[in-house]
């Protein structure tokens, strides 16, 4: 088994990490927290023009073609540096979802136009107090003619007001079918934005939408089929999440393990204290598994395999290395840990954000489960 990446996918890896130096550092990022946008233009740019926005879309929509291996490579790079964009709600999740169910209208519209950076399309998923299946669904939607009518709202919606379009999952039905995603102007009558405070200071918003119209020729694939379409494409966004998780516990380490060797207590850096090397060994071999997972599912996903196992456990071993090693992480720091001028508190409110959503541990946990046991 070859575990060494290509020249290329290592010169990808270089070059993602620099323009993130360059354009994403950590002064941005705190700038950024808790801004109405949520990410710097300047960086959204990079990354238009070095053919990232659509990295793993087809060249005949302006993409560039690759696999979910050099995806993954790009997010770990973006969790390093904590890079805040709406890369993967729209480049990833909202792009994904098109390209499988769209018609060739809205593909044609769309993706050239997400690879670009001329546009950004948004989730609109969780509502309040349901759950992350399909049965959590619960915004109506009702045909009136050639148009959808939807009242009811929507909770954590990523850069909803970057988004020129929203990709709200609606309930049509009461099967566990019934479900269709919809592209909706976050500008049309009856759409209301209201921005949310989260743990991770991101950008996060609750939508309102009340009796809000949408053409019946704006639905994103056929009657019904919209769970299984977002089922789908959030298997490829776990492995990524799982990605950016792994980059971000790996830089937390780094960070820990630096801090270790500097601070002098009793005469000796804190890394001589036994409790302490024991702790950094133990993160150290859970980041090297975390990421041996990740990738595993990424070669997967590349190679046409199932992930329908090893994507939710890609997610829910990473999240849990991110938020461990972080928490570690701050330990080691003592009270300065957990002080804002200290960036190793940034990777821990990420870290738990990260661990919540896009299909919480509780949900990931069930999916393994229902493989393991589907499979005896």
């Amino acid at each position: 088994m070859d575990l060494d990446f290509s020249e290329e996918q290592e010169m990808l890896r270089d070059m993602v990490r620099g323009m993130c130096a360059e354009y994403s550092p950590v002064d941005v990022v705190r700038k950024l927290e808790d801004d109405p946008s949520g990410y710097s233009a300047d960086f959204w740019k990079q990354l238009a023009e070095l053919d990232l926005l659509g990295l793993t879309l087809p060249e005949q929509y302006g993409g560039s073609g690759q696999s979910m291996l050099e995806a993954a490579i790009v997010y770990e790079e973006f969790g390093r540096a904590l890079a805040p964009s709406p890369h993967f709600v729209s480049s990833g999740l909202a792009a994904g979802a098109i390209l499988r169910a769209g018609s060739d209208e809205q593909k044609d519209a769309w993706l050239p136009k997400i690879a670009a950076g001329k546009a950004v399309i948004a989730p609109a998923w969780l509502e309040p107090r349901n759950g992350q299946g399909p049965r959590g669904v619960r915004l109506g939607a009702s045909i009136e003619g050639d148009h959808y009518v939807i009242s009811g709202c929507k909770l954590h919606v990523a850069f909803a007001s970057s988004a020129d379009r929203l990709l709200v999952l609606v309930r049509t039905g009461d099967g566990d079918n019934d479900i269709d995603l919809l592209l909706v102007d976050p500008k049309a009558a009856g759409v209301e934005l209201i921005q949310q405070m989260s743990l991770a200071s991101d950008t996060q918003y609750k939508v309102v939408f009340n009796d809000v119209r949408v053409p019946v020729s704006d639905r994103v694939g056929t009657a019904g089929s919209g769970w299984a379409t977002w089922d789908e494409v959030m298997h490829d966004g776990i492995i990524l999440a799982a990605a950016f998780a792994i980059g971000g516990a790996r830089r937390a380490l780094e960070m820990t393990t630096e801090y270790a060797k500097e601070r002098q207590q009793f005469d000796k850096p804190l890394g001589a204290f036994q409790s302490i090397a024991h702790y950094l060994s133990d993160a150290a071999t859970a980041v090297e598994g975390g990421t041996t997972l990740v990738y595993e599912a990424a070669w997967a996903r590349s190679e046409q395999r199932s992930v329908s196992k090893l994507a939710p456990m890609a997610k829910l071993f990473a999240c849990q290395t991110f938020r461990d090693v972080t928490a570690m992480g701050q330990q080691v720091y003592g009270g300065v840990g957990f002080s804002l001028e200290y960036d190793i508190q940034l990777y821990f409110r990420r870290a738990k954000q990260l661990q919540l959503s896009w299909w919480d541990s509780r949900y990931l946990e069930e999916l393994i489960a229902v493989d393991v046991l589907d499979s005896e």
